[in-house]
């Protein structure tokens, strides 16, 4: 009886533990996947910026320019991505000081 108690109490000691250590690969799961759908988001805002940032340059005036290309500076600002805001913060002074803009 006292053995039978004992096996009981283990196995249910177990149970706990692999229940806990499945939730927390589902959790780690479910974060690396949010983390994956953000950088998509990300990816695609850069890139509509990229493409916004390009029709202006072929229609729009300097200001527009300047403009667009601070809206790409901060796509990329925000998407964490350091070197590409930093070239991106380059190419915006050099349109905004040809706008008259000096950053």
């Amino acid at each position: 009886m006292k053995n039978l108690k004992v096996k009981a109490i283990s196995w249910a000691c177990s149970l706990t533990i692999c229940l806990g250590i499945a939730a927390c690969d589902d959790g780690k799961a479910q974060k690396a996947q949010q983390a994956a759908f953000m950088a998509e988001i990300h990816a695609q805002v850069v890139k509509d910026s990229v493409t916004q940032y390009n029709m202006v340059k072929r229609q729009g005036g300097p200001i527009d320019r300047c403009v667009h290309a601070g809206l790409v500076a901060a796509a990329y600002l925000q998407a964490k991505d350091e070197p590409n805001y930093a070239s991106w913060k380059s190419v915006e002074r050099t349109d905004c000081e040809a706008a008259g803009m000096p950053q």
